[in-house]
């Protein structure tokens, strides 16, 4: 680990002017890549004390071995020069985005002298006009189906339509009257290329004036008593409608737009991109991509949209991108489009109507899609026994940690402190093992003690129930061996005894302090043969009891990503309790000075209305159905509610959350 103190350029040797910089490791290998509007400044911001970096940036720092940098004359052009760089190095410290799979293209080869429409993936052609991308292949071929017969230009492969050629006869297209047949000289090459531009136009978002057209052709043919013409021409406007109602109208105004929307966690970013051409939906694309740096949405939409827009010129960029965050160097960014384009380019964030509609759904399947994707990933049997061999290589444990049990703590300053314990076995996790805890014996706001507390009623039921397993075992004079199978249920009920399972591994979502709360209270049980471990939030570090410094665990591990899923997991389930019981207390406590509203009724209204929110909702009538609770006490609950504010929003401590109720 280098010393970032051992490279540092001399004062005053980094100019002012903007530019582009590399951090290099001690092989000479680029490592990251940045631009500046400023190079001194940006620079030597990553030389102050590392314990003021950001934990990625502080691996950069001390992974590289020195730093060189290029001067160029504007914004525009370190934009540029950077993601070459990118392209070029492949640096491991800067994010790049993924596919999370192969999208469909509609291509037009316009390069060549008959041009074929075709289905295509992966990397764009020169010569070739793309529209898509596409959900599924099948969805491209059944509107080129309908449209063939409107605009019958070629679709065959040049193997086919070389051999028609030579023996002088069309394929099957050509007879059914889906192909204008120019390998046989039905037409021209100037007339099919006609057929092609109107094919491309229509495709592009000129839906409108070309169904005018054919509707005033039809109508003309009609007076002209040219009827088949005017009931080919009507079937042809059918063809057309059926062909775009398959994409759906978004925008109202017919603006043309790439709508951006990210999903993020510590360790990953899902980005998702609808491209709407003319208010209609034309195409949507997804990537996936690994957080190896500190940057923020707008850093993430910025080296997203270099990477979109990379190669594109004209009508590929539209006239706007609506990102949920604005770049820092947004008008560096807009000048680049428009270059590209040759037409103004704006970037914004839209803030309400049809727009943020939109954006709020590519939302959504971003969210969905990161979901997805961690969801396969937890699926696949071998990355599961890998990430668990991983954690018990990392942390010294005797066997794989087929039992994990992930502990949390939730409050808002220190009111409805509550735990949750998550439990994951092989990898997976088994919901029915859950169990939530409310922590009663720690006055306000201390997450340590609250742990503490939490895993010594967890553990102190776990010898309990060994102790019971123990009396039955003598009692009945079965042997050890047998107290791992039948003895773990109950006798009294014939259920499974909910604490009897030892865990392999103990996770607390926290750093040191917690962890040692927890190792002090099974040392005081007297347990030693659980391991412990926490796992730090904002640092991804795994801490061990006693030890000074953390666990370091390689950014693609499959066991740091485990861990991070339980530890969300637990969160995630601490939360859901908290929120409930702070919502139930909000109702009791807004209800005390109802007259002749007891705790019976109380809790009557709770079981009936669920929430705070639902109450609040409820009419007069609705809550004096209500068992027990008559007309004029329904009036008296529905004043009581009207009279505190709606909403209350307070700061999470433990999260860092804004929460609502």
């Amino acid at each position: 680990m280098a010393d970032p103190s051992t490279y540092r350029p001399a004062p005053g040797s980094i100019p002012t002017s903007p530019g582009v910089y590399r951090f290099r490791d001690d092989h000479r290998r680029v490592i990251y890549v940045g631009k500046a509007k400023n190079l001194r400044a940006r620079l030597t911001s990553y030389f102050q004390d590392i314990v003021h970096l950001h934990p990625r940036t502080a691996s950069m720092v001390t992974s590289a071995a020195g730093v060189e940098w290029t001067v160029v004359n504007t914004e525009v052009e370190a934009l540029q020069l950077e993601y070459s760089w990118i392209k070029e190095f492949d640096p491991r410290f800067n994010v790049k985005y993924r596919d999370d799979k192969s999208y469909p293209w509609l291509a037009v080869t316009v390069g060549e002298e008959f041009p074929r429409v075709m289905v295509g993936r992966g990397a764009k052609r020169r010569g070739t006009r793309y529209f898509g991308p596409y959900s599924h292949a099948w969805a491209i071929r059944e509107t080129v189906d309908l449209l063939l017969r409107v605009f019958p230009m070629r679709s065959c492969s040049n193997g086919v339509f070389k051999r028609s050629a030579q023996i002088g006869r069309p394929c099957l297209l050509g007879y059914i009257g889906k192909c204008s047949a120019p390998c046989v000289g039905r037409v021209s090459p100037e007339q099919h290329r006609a057929i092609v531009d109107d094919f491309c136009d229509f495709m592009a978002g000129s839906t409108t004036t070309f169904v005018k057209r054919l509707e005033k052709e039809m109508y003309a043919a009609s007076d002209e008593m040219d009827f088949e013409r005017a009931a080919r021409l009507r079937d042809d406007i059918g063809a057309l409608n059926r062909a775009m109602e398959k994409q759906a109208v978004v925008l109202g105004d017919g603006t043309d737009a790439d709508v951006v929307a990210f999903a993020e966690d510590p360790l990953e970013v899902a980005v998702q991109i609808f491209y709407v051409r003319g208010g209609r939906i034309r195409g949507q694309r997804g990537w996936v991509a690994d957080k190896v740096d500190d940057a923020d949405t707008g850093g993430l939409v910025e080296r997203f949209l270099l990477q979109l827009y990379d190669g594109e010129v004209g009508d590929a960029i539209p006239r706007e991108v609506l990102v949920p965050a604005l770049p820092e160097d947004t008008p560096a960014l807009e000048q680049w489009l428009t270059d590209l384009r040759g037409a103004r380019v704006s970037i914004r964030v839209p803030q309400r109507g049809d727009k943020r509609t939109l954006q709020e759904t590519v939302g959504r399947n971003a969210l969905q899609a990161l979901g997805l994707h961690k969801t396969r990933r937890a699926s696949d049997l071998t990355t599961r026994n890998r990430a668990l061999e991983e954690i018990q290589q990392a942390l010294g444990l005797p066997s794989a940690p087929l039992r994990i049990e992930c502990y949390d703590i939730s409050n808002l300053q220190g009111t409805e402190v509550v735990a949750s314990m998550v439990v994951f076995e092989d990898g997976l996790a088994r919901k029915g093992e859950y169990r939530r805890f409310v922590i009663r014996g720690v006055e306000g706001q201390n997450d340590v003690a609250s742990m503490h507390e939490v895993i010594t009623r967890r553990f102190r039921r776990l010898l309990d129930e060994r102790a019971d397993i123990g009396d039955v075992a003598d009692a009945s004079g079965a042997g050890a061996e047998d107290q791992d199978g039948p003895l773990l249920v109950d006798p009294d009920t014939g259920r499974p005894r909910k604490f009897a399972y030892v865990p392999g591994l103990v996770v607390v979502d926290g750093g040191p302090p917690q962890v040692a709360a927890a190792q002090r209270a099974l040392d005081e049980l007297g347990i030693d043969d659980v391991p412990v471990c926490g796992l730090a939030k904002r640092l991804e570090e795994v801490w061990l009891p006693s030890q000074e410094d953390p666990v370091i665990l390689p950014r693609t591990s499959e066991g740091l990503y485990l861990l991070q899923r339980v530890r969300d997991e637990a969160h995630r389930f601490a939360i859901t309790h908290h929120r409930s019981r702070r919502s139930k207390s909000m109702v009791e406590s807004l209800l005390d000075d109802v007259p002749g509203l007891g705790e019976v009724r109380r809790k009557a209204l709770l079981k009936r209305f669920g929430s705070l929110r639902r109450l609040r909702a409820a009419t007069v009538e609705e809550i004096a159905e209500v068992p027990g609770i008559g007309r004029r006490t329904a009036e008296a609950i529905a004043d009581a509610l009207l009279e505190r504010p709606r909403t209350a929003v307070a700061v999470n401590t433990a999260t860092g959350e804004i929460e609502e109720s």
